[in-house]
């Protein structure tokens, strides 16, 4: 970036050299123009977020084509913070999903929440999650704005943010793929064994080396998602395909937007 307006200043100083005046000109415009481009970079980065719950997977029927598809149910989710660069650094928005026990909420989590209520006096301020989303541009939002299914339409691609199913310690047929031994010739007991794991003379073993352990349990994400339908009324995505986590789990959506 720097070079090309290096480039550019350079090009306008030798075309005017004769003329400082119009050099003048031509270099403010130029800078009004630059930074007009960046403004307008800026605004395009709008995202559409809302957090939801796994509930299961079914399938819906188009025609003679079946999909099969996840049901989430997407908020209300309320916004609880606006974060920006001169008090926190960054821009972010965070929002809140679900109820809980409001006696199981710490003090400071509740004197937190207790600021929806100044906002908005319908809303809940015993939300079980909450999450930040970072972006480049808020919008509009505020604290006490509610944000629903309604920011999506049938057919938006979204990624799809959930921690996956914890599955213990596996071994490495299961964790890595390995093909493992053959079943015959001797192997006996050594057919899911994960065999040598590095040469004697290094004395130690390599970090990185695929080896058993703790499986699962961990953020995963899924990009590009297709929604299919939309119960508005009960507040439900199907998402084609499948999504991470178990049943009743939390999901973060993510798509590109305005809110």
């Amino acid at each position: 970036m720097f070079a090309g307006f290096q480039a550019s200043f350079l090009f306008f100083w030798r075309i005017n050299k004769l003329d400082n005046e119009c050099y003048k000109y031509l270099f403010v415009a130029f800078v009004v123009r630059f930074v007009d481009l960046r403004e307008i970079k800026v605004n395009l980065k709008l995202m559409r977020f809302i957090l939801g719950k796994k509930l299961d997977m079914t399938q819906v029927w188009r025609g003679d084509n079946v999909a099969a598809v996840t049901r989430v149910e997407a908020g209300p989710c309320a916004v609880v913070q606006m974060k920006n660069k001169d008090k926190d650094g960054y821009i972010a928005v965070q929002i809140g999903f679900g109820e809980k026990k409001e006696k199981n909420i710490k003090k400071p989590q509740l004197g937190h929440l207790k600021k929806l209520k100044i906002k908005n006096e319908k809303l809940k301020i015993n939300l079980r999650y909450l999450k930040e989303f970072r972006c480049d541009n808020v919008g509009n939002l505020e604290i006490g704005d509610v944000i629903d299914v309604n920011i999506f339409e049938t057919g938006d691609k979204i990624d799809v943010i959930g921690i996956s199913k914890g599955k213990g310690f596996q071994g490495v047929v299961k964790r890595h793929g390995f093909h493992g031994h053959n079943s015959t010739h001797g192997t006996k007991d050594q057919v899911r064994m994960p065999g040598s794991i590095g040469a004697g003379g290094v004395q130690r073993v390599f970090k990185g080396k695929r080896m058993g352990g703790r499986m699962g349990d961990e953020r995963v994400t899924v990009k590009n998602s297709e929604i299919i339908e939309i119960d508005k009324e009960n507040n439900i995505l199907l998402v084609k395909g499948a999504v991470p986590g178990a049943r009743n789990s939390l999901v973060m959506i993510v798509g590109e937007g305005e809110l």
